[in-house]
């Protein structure tokens, strides 16, 4: 059997911290290692994450000061011993979805797996659907992070999170890894996923620009033809998918 290294990077969200948390106990996959790389919270979050490793021998975690999010990510990617990891925030739909990953991995032979995910805000609204399908990357299709497993030999071929980038290295490793097409991921045609609504999607014009500005030089750093293009397709595209 497989086995899956959850990551979660945190820094002072101590209440979404418990949600994610939880999500991931009443998944019925049974070898999951839970890893947190928490910031050096101040808000209570680090109390969290040490009582709930007193509780759970499978979840490794430490705390400590990072230079940014993909520092965090790539420190997880570093303690972490699964067989196939992802990188969830987060919480799952179905107390399968874990299950249904693997499974989907282990019968196709493919080097990952992805789904369909939700965004809800604050009060549980569904505000935006993420119908990811099958696609080229390089025509402004991608899959959701969250809902992107990959077996632990991608990133040992292919490196870890690119941290000069502000908000987009999630996206340019996904680019470094797809963009030839040696990469093979299968698909699960379902919502697996609820993601929370931050980051980019919450934080107005300038974090959309500062986001489409990485991602052109994500293309244009993996030698991707009509790097400005195919940013303004994508970038449509998650635009027409919120209600």
């Amino acid at each position: 059997m497989l086995c899956v290294s959850i990551i979660l990077a945190t820094y002072n969200s101590k209440e979404n911290f418990l949600k994610t948390y939880k999500s991931i106990c009443r998944q019925s996959y049974p070898c999951i290692e839970i890893v947190v790389v928490d910031g050096a919270s101040t808000d209570g979050t680090r109390e969290v994450i040490e009582q709930c490793a007193l509780e759970n021998k499978n979840l490794k975690w430490i705390s400590e000061k990072d230079s940014g999010i993909y520092n965090a990510m790539n420190k997880g990617l570093h303690l972490s011993h699964g067989d196939v990891i992802v990188f969830f925030n987060d919480e799952f739909l179905v107390e399968t979805a874990v299950e249904q990953y693997m499974k989907a991995i282990q019968e196709s032979g493919a080097q990952g797996v992805h789904s369909d995910l939700v965004y809800r805000d604050e009060k549980g609204n569904i505000i935006r659907r993420w119908k990811m399908g099958e696609g080229d990357i390089r025509k402004g299709w991608l899959p959701g992070h969250p809902t992107l497993y990959l077996k632990r030999e991608v990133y040992e071929e292919f490196g870890e999170f690119k941290e000069d980038y502000c908000c987009a290295a999630d996206y340019e490793f996904m680019v470094r890894i797809l963009k030839d097409g040696k990469i093979r991921l299968a698909y699960i045609p379902e919502e697996l996923v609820s993601m929370f609504y931050g980051g980019t999607s919450s934080n107005g014009a300038r974090a959309y620009w500062v986001s489409f500005k990485e991602g052109v030089k994500a293309l244009k750093e993996n030698h991707v033809k009509h790097a400005l293009g195919i940013t303004v397709v994508r970038m449509i595209k998650v635009m027409t998918q919120f209600h």
